[in-house]
């Protein structure tokens, strides 16, 4: 059988994709299928961690647009993300897969402290580990998030998971006619504003040379797609 192309890996996965076609708070039928896919990973030995946002619940950005302390909305942003991580570990433990959340900001009742050596050893034990409360700072994405971990652990890709099958030049939802990219640079995505992810996490990834391959969620079966190497979506990297 062929071997999984990484054996570390971080999946990125938006708010907004727990939401599904409600648009808000979390749909069962996505959050389980996350699991399976992701159980599907863990078994063929590849180390999962996963740092999930809060946007489904609440979005940091849209509460201080409307007049409400930037820092006081973050912080409410990254307790959204970890009712999201609760959801997710308990949908994987009922399908037999340890996991560990730890967070970021200290809630010790729910969540472990995020301590980098631990979170490596869950790894190296077979463990998902869902990383929470983004970096625990206000004014950073979990995308920002995403990026630190993934250096921190040394993970050898971050997987974007989205509701569009890669980068394209506009809204492809919007304009029928948007150009999909294959591959691209750190760079071309600084420089043309593709929005892969924010432009502090896209520098930190080109700074510690972390490939960045963003996919369709909605489609079963892409996280092990990405896993094992095969050309789906768009690949940022170099």
């Amino acid at each position: 059988m062929q071997k999984p192309k990484y054996k570390r890996v971080v999946l990125k996965l938006s708010g907004e994709a727990l939401a599904g076609d409600q648009g808000y708070g979390i749909s069962h039928e996505i959050i389980n299928s996350i699991a399976k896919q992701v159980v599907e990973v863990v078994k063929l030995g590849v180390e999962v961690a996963i740092v999930v946002g809060g946007g489904n619940i609440w979005r940091g950005v849209a509460g201080s647009a409307r007049g409400m302390d930037r820092a006081t909305a973050d912080y409410m942003g990254m307790l959204a993300t970890v009712i999201n991580a609760l959801a997710l570990q308990d949908a994987l433990e009922k399908l037999g897969i340890e996991t560990r959340v730890m967070s970021a900001i200290e809630m010790k009742e729910i969540a472990e402290p995020y301590i980098r050596r631990r979170a490596i050893r869950h790894l190296e034990k077979g463990r998902v580990v869902i990383f929470a409360a983004g970096t625990g700072n206000p004014y950073f994405s979990t995308d920002t998030a995403a990026a630190l971990r993934s250096a921190e652990i040394e993970a050898e890709v971050i997987l974007m998971a989205k509701k569009v099958d890669g980068v394209y030049d506009s809204d492809p939802l919007k304009n029928p006619n948007a150009k999909k990219f294959t591959d691209l640079e750190y760079i071309e995505v600084l420089n043309k504003g593709l929005g892969v992810m924010d432009s502090t996490a896209t520098s930190l990834c080109m700074d510690n040379k972390i490939p960045i391959i963003v996919f369709d969620l909605t489609k079963n079966g892409n996280i092990l797609r990405a896993v094992m190497g095969e050309e789906i979506g768009t690949y940022v990297g170099r």
